[in-house]
């Protein structure tokens, strides 16, 4: 069994998803591991990771309308608004959403399915610098 450890930055410039898939699969694709088990983090409480349709960019659009519909960004709505109004409306977005996610790795290649894609999901208004871990393990 093989580990191997990486980071990627991804640099955000509002709310919405971004694709990472071709920067994490060239990453997968560089290691001296065929087959295993890919576990992204993110290190942030207001951004996620999701895995979701990369091919009609109207899913994603979709996706971000409803989560502006069922968390609204509502002064005085929330008891935490340290960092402005879309504060705590970002952590609970992030909370419904996911921190890390696993892919299977096969042949050096990321095992998602035809139409998915692994995107950071921003949920702060402001541009900001993400870090996700990347951890992979196999033979």
């Amino acid at each position: 069994m093989k580990q191997a450890m990486g980071r990627l930055v991804v640099h955000t410039s509002g709310q919405g998803p971004y694709d990472i898939t071709s920067r994490v699969a060239e990453w997968v694709a560089a290691q001296d591991i065929s087959d295993g088990l890919l576990t992204v983090f993110i290190r942030h409480t207001s951004a996620s990771l999701v895995i979701q349709e990369n091919a009609d960019p109207d899913v994603l659009r979709d996706l971000q309308s409803f989560f502006d519909r069922v968390v609204p960004e509502e002064a005085g709505l929330y008891r935490h608004s340290m960092e402005g109004p879309d504060d705590m409306p970002a952590h609970i977005r992030a909370a419904l959403t996911a921190t890390q996610v696993s892919v299977p790795v096969l042949e050096r290649s990321l095992g998602l399915g035809t139409w998915q894609g692994l995107y950071v999901f921003e949920h702060r208004i402001a541009q900001h610098t993400r870090t996700l871990l990347l951890h992979l393990m196999g033979t």
